[in-house]
C-alpha cells in the first residue's frame, strides 16, 4: 500500500503541469489539427480503408510467399496503394505532425531519464535517443541497440 507523501503529491502536480505544457505546445496543436483534417478528408479515409483491406490480403499472401499465385499482383498493388497514401496531402501532413510530436515526447523522456542517471533506459524507438539513454549497456548484450560496455 502506497501512502501519499507531500513529495509524491507535489511530483504529480508537476507532472500534470508538464503534461498541460506539452498539450499546449505547437507540436501538439499541429498534431490535433492534422489529425482532425485527416479524419474529415473523405478521399484520405477511402484510401486508408482500401489500404487496410489490401494489407490484410497482402498478409494472407505473405504466408505462402512467392509461391502464392497472387503474390506478384498483390505485392505490386500494396506498394502502389502505399505510395498513393504517402503522397496524399492530408496523410503526409499528419505523418509529419505525428513525427514532430513523437520527437518532442522522446526528447522529454530522455531529459527526464538523464536527470535521474545517464544509465536509465528510456526506449523511444528512435536510435538517436535510444543510444543516448542506454549508453552504459542494458544487460541484453546489445540486442536492444545500445552499446555494450565492460
Amino acid at each position: 500500500m502506497m501512502i501519499a507523501t507531500l513529495e509524491s503529491v507535489l511530483l504529480l502536480d508537476e507532472a500534470e503541469h508538464l503534461a498541460r505544457i506539452i498539450v499546449q505546445s505547437e507540436e501538439a496543436v499541429e498534431y490535433r489539427t492534422c489529425y482532425n483534417r485527416l479524419r474529415q478528408d473523405q478521399e484520405a479515409q477511402s484510401l486508408i480503408a482500401r489500404f487496410t483491406g489490401m494489407k490484410e490480403r497482402y498478409e494472407e499472401v505473405q504466408r505462402f510467399g512467392k509461391y502464392h499465385p497472387d503474390f506478384s499482383a498483390v505485392t505490386r498493388q500494396i506498394r502502389e496503394l502505399k505510395r498513393e497514401l504517402d503522397v496524399h496531402e492530408a496523410v503526409a501532413a499528419f505523418k509529419k505532425a505525428e513525427n514532430a510530436m513523437q520527437k518532442l515526447l522522446d526528447e522529454v523522456s530522455v531529459i527526464l531519464g538523464r536527470e535521474i542517471s545517464p544509465a536509465v533506459k528510456v526506449p523511444t524507438g528512435n536510435p538517436y535517443f535510444d543510444s543516448m539513454s542506454c549508453g552504459t549497456g542494458c544487460g541484453s548484450g546489445g540486442s536492444c541497440g545500445c552499446k555494450k560496455t565492460g
